[in-house]
């Protein structure tokens, strides 16, 4: 009560952090050590998303997240969130990932739906410590095909299973499959295939906060591969796209950029594309202030044809969710 007696008024206060209990046993953190010292930048993007998640836990369900990120992850974004509660940030640290995980989640679900109950499977490229397959209602009749680095679906799968998250009654989705493969070779496709996938089931792809770790001849030949299978099936791309400005960084490990997703992959062959950004009506789920001067209203508010805010000279780094989907002909006729 010091500061009342000296007339400073006290900041709010912040919820304390409150860590799984699993993460507090000696074999989950002897895991997540190795974790942080043996994986690269792009692999410890999943347990970063999987923070984003769990510390957002108001709005995104996801009771596996918090295991999955790891204490050290966890803390980390919890007190960047707690300073910009207490300096009245107008934005928090980690809405993007809440709001692009929502975003997700209801184009997931809306795709499954267009395809009239028949037979859907979900390829999650990248999948890192997604748990989508453990908590999504809309999955219940599909077949979730989860692809990444075999190391990280090791460690995920055993997280999970120390979570108890393998149980029938804890799995969600009609069957999940983990598929190691690095979709930064041509290999990848191949192995899918090989797990189970059928070209000719319709297929939504989930291309979440991964492209824009690969080259731009990576990430053409993944877009290339997935546009392929629009022959066959009934396909559905999600995906995230950053601009330009947002790969040039500092230190930026991105690589990959489309300032025009919409004309991008239509000269592929996925067409019906819709572009949204972070605070658009589909892209807000609540969790953004109207304020005008909100950083992602004032991007909204510009021409997306320029890269430099002339008010104020700093980047205009944008994120795209897209969503694009085609058919076979035969399916138009």
């Amino acid at each position: 009560m010091a500061g009342h007696e000296n007339g400073a008024e006290q900041p709010p206060s912040y919820p304390e952090l409150e860590l799984p209990e699993l993460l507090l046993t000696d074999a989950i953190r002897e895991l997540h050590s190795v974790i942080e010292n043996q994986w690269d930048p792009l692999r410890l993007s999943a347990c970063q998303t999987a923070a984003g998640r769990a510390l957002w836990k108001h709005a995104v369900n996801d009771p596996l997240a918090g295991v999955l990120a790891g204490e050290t992850y966890l803390r980390r974004l919890h007190e960047k969130m707690k300073n910009d509660h207490l300096n009245n940030a107008r934005e928090v640290s980690g809405v993007i990932l809440a709001v692009r995980t929502l975003w997700f989640d209801s184009k997931i679900e809306a795709a499954i739906s267009s395809f009239r109950k028949r037979e859907t499977q979900v390829v999650m490229l990248g999948a890192g410590m997604d748990a989508r397959a453990y908590r999504l209602s809309c999955l219940k009749d599909s077949e979730v095909f989860e692809v990444d680095f075999n190391d990280v679906l090791q460690v995920k799968t055993t997280l999970i299973e120390a979570a108890g998250g393998q149980k029938p009654s804890q799995l969600i989705a009609k069957s999940v499959t983990r598929v190691a493969a690095d979709i930064r070779e041509e290999a990848w496709f191949e192995k899918l295939k090989q797990s189970g996938y059928k070209t000719e089931r319709n297929t939504v792809w989930v291309l979440e906060g991964i492209l824009y770790y690969l080259s731009p001849s990576q990430a053409m030949k993944v877009l290339n591969i997935i546009a392929g299978t629009c022959d066959h099936a009934n396909t559905v791309l999600l995906a995230d796209f950053m601009n330009k400005p947002s790969t040039m960084l500092s230190n930026s490990i991105f690589q990959f950029y489309s300032d025009w997703p919409e004309h991008l992959l239509p000269s592929l062959g996925l067409s019906n594309v819709k572009l949204s950004q972070i605070g658009d009506p589909d892209a807000n789920f609540g969790l953004m202030n109207d304020d005008p001067i909100n950083l992602f209203n004032k991007l909204r508010s510009l021409p997306r044809t320029l890269q430099i805010n002339p008010e104020d000279g700093t980047p205009c780094r944008r994120l795209y969710l897209v969503q694009a989907s085609s058919s076979p002909i035969q399916d138009l006729l």
